[in-house]
């Protein structure tokens, strides 16, 4: 059994896997646009939104050893991400450090990068979509 994270972008999916596969490494290894969807029967639009043909209806992410999920879901343009947060463990402080940097980008960060009493390097930030990020090099 997994646990998968799905994250929906309300309209910048797209935007956030590119973001992603610059600052973390992502691989896409799958993607689905609403338009792909089959026909409902009855000649209905099913989930897609209004408009959202090429909006991405489903992505998987490969993260390191991890699968993370998204999709535009219904393309309000209010994502909302609260309650939790995506954790990157990094092999050295260097490695830390960059992909903090590379996250941080447009974002805010809530927990400068540096030495706690629990990890050499830990900082948490939100990138520029809203998402939580907690990166942290175990000791």
């Amino acid at each position: 059994m997994q646990v998968q994270p799905y994250l929906f972008f309300d309209g910048r999916c797209e935007e956030a896997i590119e973001f992603y596969r610059g600052a973390v490494g992502a691989e896409v290894t799958m993607l689905m646009r609403f338009k792909d969807a089959p026909e409902q029967p009855g000649g209905g639009e099913g989930c897609m939104p209004p408009g959202a043909e090429n909006k991405v209806m489903h992505a998987s992410l490969r993260i390191g050893d991890a699968m993370v999920l998204a999709s535009d879901g219904r393309c309000t343009g209010q994502p909302s991400f609260q309650g939790f947060a995506l954790s990157l463990t990094a092999s050295n402080e260097a490695e830390a450090g960059r992909l903090f940097a590379a996250l941080e980008k447009g974002g805010q960060v809530q927990v400068p990068l540096g030495k706690t009493f629990f990890s050499p390097s830990f900082g948490m930030l939100a990138d520029r979509f809203g998402v939580p990020w907690m990166i942290y090099v175990v000791p």
